[in-house]
């Protein structure tokens, strides 16, 4: 930064133009793979940490197998066909009760947006049913259903539905008037009004309740597997646990954060293509 005098002495500030400016794409790069290192590293360094700690015996490796061990014996049950019944399961439960609590969810969501006497018929009921524990509810979904796939599909609907209506109904509610004024101006029909207005000022903050929701339907998942399921990666690391096989739990530990993970990642997917007009998340970088 450089300062320039004029004749008059008044002092005029110039700033020369830094890497970012003069070389975008470049400093864009570099960007990008220091945010790729420092994501890898950490968890690699936790996990050789992990690994270093068995194998000199700082934990007792009975209790915190080592990953190497992990990793080996989920290995040899993948390959004997022993895990893949448990993913599938698990996996089933999740996708079927997340299409139907996000369906019902966006509906509802889109309906008390946009109608305010609905909202306010149906919020209070709606949020007093919100602060009520998912899990309490197995019970009750087991009477309606019973044994089987049905209550734990109901609970992940549940838990869901709550996630993408909160989330499509507060967006709906916070698109501006003057987008609104816009399309009536214009005469736009009420599907019109949806298609063209409302539908892309909303989706963004949707898709990111919507992945959100995500992450919860697999945690609410394992914890209904380990209550009221006979096969689920929830069972198994119940299952694991009370048979002392730590090293089993933990592969099912770890397959629950992977499956999470690609859910999670699918639907960011899914959002960046259904909304290419909106931004990028911090930390992953712009375009």
């Amino acid at each position: 930064m450089t300062t320039l005098t004029s004749g008059r002495g008044t002092r005029v500030l110039v700033r020369a133009p830094g890497p970012a400016e003069l070389r975008p794409a470049r400093t864009h790069r570099r960007r990008r793979a220091l945010e790729l290192t420092l994501a890898t590293a950490v968890p690699v360094l936790l996990v050789l940490l992990w690994q270093l700690a068995a194998t000199r015996a700082w934990i007792d490796d009975r209790v915190y197998p080592a990953p190497s061990t992990i990793l080996s014996d989920g290995w040899d049950r993948a390959a004997a066909g022993d895990l893949w019944p448990d993913v599938r399961a698990t996996t089933r439960r999740v996708l079927a009760g997340y299409a139907v609590g996000t369906a019902a969810g966006y509906l509802l969501g889109l309906l008390m947006g946009s109608l305010p006497l609905v909202k306010a018929a149906l919020e209070p009921l709606l949020d007093a049913l919100y602060v009520v524990p998912k899990l309490a509810l197995l019970p009750v979904f087991l009477n309606m259903f019973g044994l089987g796939e049905g209550p734990q599909v109901a609970l992940v609907a549940v838990t869901v539905f709550f996630f993408v209506w909160i989330s499509t109904m507060s967006a709906v509610i916070a698109v501006p008037s003057g987008h609104r004024d816009a399309g009536r101006v214009f005469g736009a029909s009420p599907w019109q009004m949806f298609r063209h207005v409302l539908l892309p000022a909303s989706l963004p903050a949707v898709l990111v309740g919507a992945r959100i929701a995500a992450g919860v339907a697999v945690l609410v998942i394992v914890a209904s597997e380990q209550i009221a399921a006979t096969d689920g990666l929830g069972h198994l690391i119940f299952d694991s646990r009370a048979l002392f096989q730590n090293d089993v739990m933990f592969v099912g530990i770890v397959c629950v954060a992977v499956l999470g993970v690609v859910f999670s990642e699918l639907i960011r997917l899914a959002g960046r293509l259904l909304t290419p007009w909106a931004p990028r998340d911090r930390g992953r970088g712009q375009s």
